[in-house]
């Protein structure tokens, strides 16, 4: 997951300096006051240069390349569908103070994304490959718990005919798709840990997996659908997309960051922040 740090404190801060005296005190105490300068000054030295130029990037490549509200939600439902009920915690553990937080860091994704795949090339050759190893979406379904023990006990009741539905809304964790009886709706590849994925993609249609163990616990699978395969031709966009994204590196990413601001032209007044038009670290992207 990617982690976009944009810290409404310095924005506020940068409002109250500019709203009312810089000496007036923010916080009194016996111990000493505390200005709206100082606070500015201090937030400015930790995160001034990094918010900065993560505001830019937004401003630059906003101004060439357009995202969507539709293609935000299409990333951000990727992430739920692979997190189930751990979206939001995860969300949290990364940083992100809300969804919203996460769809900002999304959009500044998709600008650099849309940006850096004007640069990568790929030919017939690899569409074709790529065509050859693709596999339709399907439709499965799951019973998540903790441990082997657990599910292997579940794997034998539904050898004895129990109801799959009956047992995922009985015993699965993921207590969102087990309200479904574990239905996951259609997916295809890089959206699910890869762990399920590989088994799941292994199965035919109606088949029912043995316990699969990923990082969420171990899963019973059931297919419950397999689409058809398209046409080349009409799979060709979905198909360069998905290429480029695999081409894409980090350094890749940087040069075209650096030549966008080139011809953007920044100049920054404030000495201490003339970095956030560097890119000798990483990004928001990183």
């Amino acid at each position: 997951m990617k982690k976009l740090i944009l810290s409404g404190l310095i924005i506020s801060a940068l409002g109250l300096s500019a709203c009312s005296s810089s000496g007036s005190s923010l916080v009194k105490s016996d111990a000493g006051n505390i200005t709206q300068d100082e606070l500015y000054q201090a937030m400015k030295t930790k995160y001034g240069a990094q918010t900065l130029q993560q505001l830019l990037v937004e401003k630059v490549l906003s101004k060439e390349y357009s995202v969507s509200k539709s293609e935000i939600d299409t990333e951000v439902q990727k992430s739920k569908k692979q997190l189930g009920d751990q979206f939001l915690t995860t969300l949290q553990q990364y940083g992100y103070k809300s969804e919203d937080d996460f769809r900002k860091s999304v959009k500044l994704n998709l600008l650099e994304k849309k940006a850096v795949h004007k640069t990568v090339k790929v030919t017939d050759k690899d569409l074709q490959d790529a065509y050859a190893a693709y596999k339709p979406d399907i439709q499965a379904r799951h019973i998540l718990v903790a441990d082997e023990k657990t599910a292997n006990e579940i794997e034998a009741k539904l050898k004895k005919g129990e109801k799959f539905e009956a047992l995922a809304k009985q015993s699965s964790t993921d207590t969102e798709s087990a309200k479904k009886g574990g239905d996951l709706g259609w997916f295809g590849s890089g959206i699910m840990d890869p762990d399920f994925e590989k088994a799941a993609f292994a199965l035919k249609q109606n088949e029912i997996s043995a316990p699969v163990k990923t990082q969420f616990g171990y899963h019973i699978i059931q297919v419950t659908g397999i689409k058809e395969k398209q046409p080349f031709d009409k799979m060709k966009d979905t198909l360069t997309d998905q290429l480029k994204d695999s081409k894409v590196t980090q350094d890749m990413i940087l040069k075209v960051l650096k030549d966008e601001f080139k011809k953007a032209d920044i100049k920054i007044s404030d000495k201490d922040l003339k970095s956030a038009a560097e890119f000798s670290t990483p990004t928001a992207s990183s």
